[in-house]
């Protein structure tokens, strides 16, 4: 990496701390042994305590590459294979109906042309998402009502009773067909809690966080480190006006939910992610421990789309980049995350990752050996946090020496 260049970053991060876009911001950047972090600004939107390289933050959707580890150490062990079915340890999800009009009545339906498969649920292709080109659908409202997503105000139901209700939904697709986003990550984690006897979260901190030393990152933040928590606001869309969305103090994160979701659940810092994400780069070790085979991080890295399911993955993308201020354009997807698999913009073909509804963005570059970490909390309600995603990748690939 070019330092001239990296040191530019500062200068950018700074820019839109003192726009008043964010608060502040913690960025890093990992090459090898060497890592570049910088934090800007402040935790609250009123000023208050620093940002600092250990703040801790909800990882909103970037949550998903991460418990997708979960996933891929039961693959290595051969407790599960990819095309078993998933009725096998949930029947709540055996002999489905499929809406015959995405937008049509909840009784309007087709059997399944197949069972679902474990496959179907690690690639987001099971038959249910949650779709923002069909808010205000008969299925949409009731993915809503039920509580079977982490975008609402009220917590989601424990694990067995989740799992119920999105038992009683018709699919909006046949398994397989179509890649759709969100509620097959939560899935994941009934799954392995099902096979494992385990809950969800134990599992993640017995296997994937005690291991790499991802000593901050869990399901919530407990009271002796909540000082480190900021607020996550959710800016007015119409006056840009900041509202916090969830405080630290006695907030969604403050005591472990009654669903521990993998979708977005996550809490965790800069360096805590960095760690993941370059024991991916590492084909799977973590110094001298291996942690997933090196097959597996094949699997989770490449695009396991179709021809078809990924076209049409990048229009849903290209064709709503209003609604998601250019998040989202990668073209394919992993197993819990997006790879990238045409160049839309500075970063090469092969880049792995996601981003976060409350303004994170975590990814890999094996072509140039990089990781960058980027976090703050102001919610993509505006366009803020995703201009400082764009403007802090832009400036990192400046930073590439080759």
């Amino acid at each position: 990496m070019d330092k001239n260049n990296l040191r530019k970053l500062r200068t950018v991060l700074e820019r839109h701390v003192e726009s008043g876009s964010v608060p502040g911001v913690v960025a890093l950047v990992g090459h090898g042994d060497e890592t570049h972090v910088e934090a800007v600004g402040t935790m609250s939107h009123d000023g208050g305590a620093p940002m600092t390289r250990d703040t801790i933050f909800r990882m909103a959707s970037t949550s998903k590459p991460v418990t997708m580890a979960a996933a891929a150490i039961l693959l290595d062990e051969c407790r599960i294979r990819l095309d078993d079915l998933v009725e096998t340890w949930l029947p709540e999800l055996a002999d489905r109906q499929v809406l015959k009009r995405i937008d049509g009545p909840l009784d309007d339906t087709v059997p399944a042309r197949r069972p679902i498969t474990v496959r179907d649920v690690l690639t987001s292709t099971f038959g249910i998402g949650m779709d923002i080109t069909a808010l205000g659908t008969p299925i949409m409202t009731a993915i809503i009502e039920n509580g079977l997503t982490p975008d609402l105000p009220q917590p989601m139901p424990e694990p067995d009773e989740w799992i119920r209700r999105l038992g009683t939904l018709p699919l909006m697709n046949h398994p397989g067909e179509r890649w759709q986003y969100q509620i097959a990550s939560d899935v994941l984690g009934v799954l392995v809690a099902r096979v494992t006897g385990q809950p969800f979260e134990d599992f993640l901190q017995e296997r994937v966080f005690g291991p790499l030393g991802m000593q901050d990152t869990g399901f919530h933040v407990p009271a002796d480190r909540i000082d480190r928590l900021p607020p996550l606001y959710a800016p007015d869309p119409r006056t840009g006006e900041f509202h916090v969305w969830d405080a630290p103090a006695d907030g969604r994160w403050s005591k472990p939910p009654a669903f521990p979701g993998g979708g977005g659940g996550l809490v965790s810092t800069a360096d805590d992610f960095h760690a993941y994400f370059r024991m991916l780069l590492n084909h799977g070790k973590h110094g001298d421990e291996r942690i997933l085979s090196r097959p597996v991080v094949e699997l989770m890295t490449t695009n396991r789309l179709t021809a078809e399911q990924t076209a049409a993955r990048e229009t849903l993308a290209r064709d709503n980049v209003h609604l998601s201020y250019g998040q989202g354009q990668h073209g394919g997807w992993g197993l819990g995350m997006a790879v990238r698999t045409y160049r839309g913009d500075y970063a090469p073909i092969g880049q792995f990752g996601w981003d976060g509804g409350s303004g994170t963005s975590t990814y890999a570059d094996p072509e140039n050996g990089i990781t960058g970490i980027l976090l703050t909390q102001v919610g993509m309600t505006v366009p803020n946090a995703a201009r400082l995603i764009h403007d802090f990748w832009t400036t990192v690939y400046q930073s590439v020496d080759a």
